[in-house]
């Protein structure tokens, strides 16, 4: 039975690994007051250039059910799918593709489907549906895949670090005077996705070059050896940054496989101009 793999556009995909797993992508929604973008309707340059004659942030959304649903139905009945989008701790998304999948399964209860809570997003998902396109290559069926999943999503670390604490005051979710704070002192924040795929600041750095350091020098605390293992890292207009952290990260840890990638609008709301997001499968799980 193939295998039909679906995310949602919070994963920001790089084009060669969608083609290749011919991967399904649900859009996700970015809004500017009254007015509603599909995530895929904006380039990341476009959606800044947004944010700077803006008076109100953006705030994301998910779709209805419904959409999952209509997507879900599309694949063919002999196909068995796989979802697998952005945290249920960040999003209703997940909820609203576990409605979709129910709802299809009480239609056609033959169905082959399983939606899966990743805990992550962006390179975390990234890192899933790589590992999934392989065990498929490998020959794993259906049961066999959705059980290794959900192992290795448990195996799942995601680290953030943010160039600017702008669009985490301006969306609410760090309050001005620590936000005025920071960017006096020079604070950079390293953030991570928790057990639960909630975003928790680890730790404040002064300095973007210690930050740097610290961001690297944190993943030896996940990894005992790192040549057998694939890192994902996904940068919100900062090709030039991105491509030192790879390099560096690379020298001291020699990972087989790196992927790149560019954030799109949605997880671009949270990381703003300048961050750079990793993630990697670490020796134990949670």
């Amino acid at each position: 039975m193939q295998i039909q793999l679906i995310t949602d556009s919070s994963a920001d995909l790089p084009i060669e690994l969608k083609e290749k797993l011919k991967i399904k992508t649900i859009p996700l929604y970015v809004h500017f007051g009254k007015k509603q973008y599909a995530s895929d309707e904006l380039d990341t340059f476009t959606y800044f250039k947004k944010i700077r004659e803006a008076t109100d942030f953006p705030i994301s959304s998910a779709p209805g059910p419904h959409v999952y649903y209509e997507l879900f139905k599309e694949v063919p009945k002999d196909q068995a799918i796989i979802f697998m989008g952005i945290s249920a701790g960040i999003s209703s998304a997940y909820n609203n593709a576990v409605m979709a999948m129910n709802l299809l399964l009480e239609e056609q209860p033959e169905r082959k489907i399983e939606v899966i809570n990743t805990k992550t997003a962006s390179p975390g998902l990234i890192l899933l549906l790589d590992e999934a396109g392989k065990r498929i290559e490998d020959g794993y069926n259906f049961d066999e895949l959705v059980k290794h999943l959900y192992d290795r999503v448990e195996h799942t670390a995601t680290f953030f670090i943010l160039k600017t604490v702008e669009n985490l005051v301006r969306g609410g979710r760090l309050d001005k005077v620590k936000g005025a704070i920071a960017k006096t002192l020079n604070i950079k924040l390293l953030l991570y996705a928790d057990k639960n795929g909630r975003v928790e600041v680890m730790e404040k750095i002064r300095g973007d070059k210690k930050s740097i350091r610290r961001f690297i020098a944190q993943i030896g605390e996940y990894v005992s050896s790192a040549e057998d293992k694939v890192i994902t890292l996904t940068h919100c207009q900062a090709i030039d940054r991105a491509n030192h952290i790879i390099e560096e990260i690379n020298k001291k840890y020699s990972f087989k496989q790196t992927i790149l990638s560019e954030i799109g609008p949605v997880i671009s709301t949270h990381a703003g101009e300048g961050g750079i997001v990793i993630s990697f499968f670490k020796d134990k799980r949670d």
